[in-house]
């Protein structure tokens, strides 16, 4: 913390809050990340808010590509003196989102450029590896998981520990909702280990927790069409206190009627009585399987139904979490 208060106050720049910035400042912990990256350099390394540089630094001595994203002007600055002797590294100065519900495009082609590097037939594994500001972790995570080109092999990320919870959460837990079904639909995830606030700087408020998610192509199989599936989740977990039978009516009034979607949900082994907390992780998958095979007898073309205005303004999941995500 000494050496960074005094690069802090030489720089004459100072913590911004608005960015979620708190700084790692036990060097331990960035060997931890970096050891469970288990990079190479035919990596390429995506990473959001690198601070000052020092895990990028540690990263681009594994030879691998990365391409670290940086909102604050200042940090930016940091990153690339600390890297400017490694030609492997590229900083973007900008929000790696486009807003709420889409990476930045500019943030992709750089990953895509990176990818499109490698010198074998066999494509370059991409990863995530990064200490997130926590206000950005859930928008940035879910947006790659369910991105149709861009799978990480594995996802290595310092977040919130309530976060993390909520990832791993059961059915019927308050916790439980979009973000649990997506993350274990498609991955396996683990806490690693639990971090006390006070191994960054600025101290914040809460635990938090490195997080090892690895994406599986079986589940991915499984699961079919993600985006359609992700719509499905996040939709129904708007209302996740209301009956099953009630919300998808709600959602599909105009292009199936209560009988039909008692039959659909009959045929897979739901009521519809049952709401979207209580249902597993297998049978939100399996609903939007049925219901998307449904529609598409109906050809009415109502799949555009998930689309509307109420998704965008409950954000990337599609449910209003039960804790804060910000530190």
């Amino acid at each position: 913390m000494t050496y960074l208060r005094k690069l802090f106050a030489r720089e004459n720049i100072a913590p911004l809050k608005r960015y979620g910035q708190n700084f790692l400042i036990d060097l331990n912990l960035h060997e931890v990340i970096l050891a469970a990256g288990e990079l190479s350099p035919n990596d390429v390394v995506l990473e959001v808010g690198p601070g000052a540089g020092a895990l990028t630094a540690r990263m681009a001595e594994t030879g691998a590509s990365v391409v670290s994203v940086e909102i604050d002007p200042a940090m930016a600055r940091l990153t690339r003196q600390v890297t400017a002797g490694f030609p492997r590294v590229r900083v973007l100065h900008q929000d790696a989102l486009a807003n709420k519900n889409t990476i930045a495009p500019e943030v992709l082609a750089a990953v895509r450029e990176e990818l499109g590097k490698g010198e074998s037939a066999t494509p370059r594994p991409f990863k995530l590896v990064a200490n997130l500001p926590y206000n950005i972790a859930t928008p940035l995570i879910s947006n790659l998981l369910v991105d149709p080109e861009l799978h990480p092999e594995r996802i290595i990320a310092t977040i919130q520990l309530e976060l993390a919870q909520r990832m791993l959460s059961s059915p019927s837990s308050p916790e439980y909702g979009a973000l649990a079904v997506l993350v274990q639909a498609l991955t396996e995830t683990e806490i690693l280990r639990v971090l006390s606030p006070k191994v960054f700087w600025p101290r914040p408020q809460v635990e938090s927790a490195i997080l090892r998610m690895l994406p599986n192509a079986a589940k991915r199989d499984r699961v079919g069409d993600v985006s359609w599936f992700h719509r499905v989740v996040r939709q129904i977990f708007l209302h996740r206190r209301k009956n099953l039978r009630r919300v998808l009516h709600g959602f599909h009034r105009d292009a199936l009627s209560k009988p039909e979607i008692d039959a659909m949900l009959s045929g897979i082994g739901l009521v519809g009585e049952v709401r979207a907390e209580a249902m597993t992780v297998d049978q939100h998958i399996t609903l939007a399987h049925a219901l998307k095979a449904l529609l598409n007898r109906r050809d009415d073309h109502h799949t555009a139904d998930f689309d509307g205005d109420a998704a965008d303004e409950a954000g990337s999941l599609g449910e209003t979490p039960p804790g804060r995500d910000a530190r």
